[in-house]
């Protein structure tokens, strides 16, 4: 009969008791995913303490899919680092390596400019109408970490939409179809 049909025989043969554990303990997968994904918020200091690098703005250093583990500390940001941030108006962080700091004197604040390694000039051009500099508060974390090719999966799944909903609805198949 296939693998379909022996999918709507087992879902068929379910008791609503086991239809309703099988809920219970994926929303419980969901929970705890949701839970660790904050957990790491507070250790690491950062609104996104994991992102994908999705573009060759980076390389060599980071190539696209490269996962990045961020942390934000209250450490002065120096040039050099590699940090993740957000511009006004653009949804998607931007990872790009700090090129220039300039710290003013009479208000302590610190304006950053930043580039991409692969890239030709400065981000100016990135940043939002009329900005020249970053200020602290649009740093969302400097890189501490990576794991090359993993992100790949996040990347193929927001370019392809079909394949991420058909992966979720095999997973909760699995879960709502397994029998312990």
């Amino acid at each position: 009969m296939g693998f379909i049909g022996d999918a709507v025989d087992s879902i068929r043969s379910l008791q609503i008791r086991q239809v309703l554990t099988q809920l219970v303990s994926l929303g419980m997968i969901v929970t705890s995913a949701l839970i660790i994904w904050k957990g790491l918020m507070c250790v690491t200091g950062s609104e996104s303490p994991v992102v994908v690098v999705l573009s060759g703005s980076m390389e060599p250093g980071f190539k696209r899919g490269d996962i990045l583990f961020l942390h934000m500390s209250k450490d002065p940001i120096r040039a050099g680092e590699i940090v993740v941030f957000h511009v006004d108006g653009r949804e998607i962080p931007i990872v790009h390596r700090v090129i220039k700091v300039h710290e003013r004197q009479d208000t302590g604040e610190v304006d950053i400019l930043t580039k991409g390694d692969n890239n030709f000039g400065d981000d100016r051009l990135l940043y939002a109408h009329g900005q020249l500099w970053l200020q602290r508060h649009h740093i969302m974390g400097r890189a501490v970490g990576f794991l090359p090719y993993v992100g790949w999966v996040t990347i193929i799944m927001t370019e392809k939409p079909i394949i991420k909903y058909l992966l979720i609805g095999a997973l909760g198949l699995l879960v709502i179809t397994s029998k312990e």
